[in-house]
């Protein structure tokens, strides 16, 4: 058996491909072993060594089957990203379907959390921009602090930005680091008195009819505030409704559960495969890397500072600090986060629906963001 085309192939490995296993191993692990958002991190970290095997250079060695195997990876390639185009807005129906605002409209006060935790999008975009970045990078580079993976892919594929791959896996990758990101962020401008400080919570009826107006309103809002979030508010408010009209179960069930799964698992192997070496490890990669951290980190602590303040305003009835930070759109990711460190501030402390409401308007704000910076900056697309 002639097997000089594995030697070849092997001789063929650059640097740069040797990275890119280790990060799709890395990718890979972190699903299996941490369980931090499996159903993203797993086909994405396959995909990272599948699209970086050296067929190229060994093609005319193999025979035609595996020829045609090289040139439908290379398709894939080429296609990657642009065939998910439509796809986060279809996930956007699932994340509605799935989302209860039922807190959040027992509670309204908590809705301007995530206004004030989209902060970091914005302050990222001027840092970007500060250290280089084309405008239309920059405002890609920042949404993704938006901590919503679709909308950091849906923006920077519209604004044509030329690092589409890297603010996908940035933005997908910090979602899913949200529980050891977060807590850091948090304890930075907290202390323990502020993590234990305990909020009373009344369970309070939500009507159906607001429950089915909601979306409608928000959606109609959006559509004067930011025209260009239409899209984005729409589709989410659309599966909030088909959850909440009550005579829907069974498409409220397959937007939940069927529609969601398959396209989180297509977006996760397209966006693997603008992961080529060649064109993914760059110096601009780290740098976006970091500035996504950095929007990470920014909008925890923003959200934090935002209720310090606010609670100056209202003394009779504070907020726990840390339910600013539950701001951001990690669904239910970061209302987890809280609760676990308030419960480690004081083991009575229960602030999980407090902060579910919190995250659910975070929701909201970071597609509503997503939308502003579209309208701003696309006409540099």
């Amino acid at each position: 058996m002639n097997l000089s085309f594995i030697w070849q192939g092997l001789l063929s490995i650059t640097w740069q491909q040797l990275l890119m296993y280790v990060i799709g191993g890395l990718l890979i692990y972190l699903a299996v072993e941490k369980g931090f958002e499996p159903a993203l991190l797993m086909p994405m970290g396959f995909g990272a060594i599948l699209v970086n095997l050296p067929l190229s250079g060994v093609v005319d060695q193999f025979n035609a089957g595996v020829g045609e195997t090289n040139g439908i990876i290379q398709w894939l390639f080429e296609v990657g990203i642009e065939a998910s185009e439509a796809m986060p807005l279809l996930l956007f129906i699932g994340i509605g379907a799935m989302i209860d605002f039922g807190p959040l409209l027992a509670n309204p006060k908590l809705l301007l959390c995530g206004a004030a935790a989209q902060a970091g999008i914005f302050l990222t975009i001027l840092i970007a921009a500060a250290l280089g970045f084309d405008l239309k990078d920059a405002a890609s580079i920042g949404i993704i602090g938006a901590a919503d993976g679709p909308t950091a892919l849906l923006v920077s594929q519209t604004l044509k930005s030329n690092f589409v791959g890297a603010i996908a896996v940035a933005a997908y990758s910090y979602m899913a680091l949200v529980p050891i990101i977060q807590p850091c962020a948090v304890k930075l401008v907290t202390t323990r008195k502020d993590r234990s400080m305990r909020m009373p919570y009344t369970p309070q009826t939500v009507t159906r009819r607001t429950r089915i107006l909601f979306p409608v309103l928000v959606t109609a809002v959006a559509g004067l505030v930011a025209p260009a979030s239409v899209a984005l508010v729409g589709f989410l408010m659309f599966g909030n409704l088909i959850r909440e009209c009550g005579v829907l179960p069974s498409l409220a069930n397959t937007a939940q559960n069927e529609l969601a799964n398959l396209v989180t698992l297509l977006l996760g192997i397209t966006i693997s495969f603008s992961m080529k070496a060649d064109q993914f490890v760059r110096w601009e990669t780290f740098m976006i890397m970091g500035l996504g951290l950095m929007a990470f980190v920014l909008d925890s602590v923003v959200g934090v500072l935002f209720v310090k303040v606010l609670n100056l305003f209202t003394p009779s009835n504070k907020i726990n600090p840390m339910v600013g930070a539950a701001g951001i759109s990690a669904f239910p990711m970061s209302a987890r986060v809280i609760e676990k460190l308030g419960q480690e501030a004081d083991p009575q402390n229960h602030l999980l629906m407090h902060a579910i409401a919190a995250n659910v308007s975070g929701q909201i704000a970071s597609v509503v963001a997503g939308g502003v910076v579209l309208q701003y900056f696309a006409n540099l697309a």
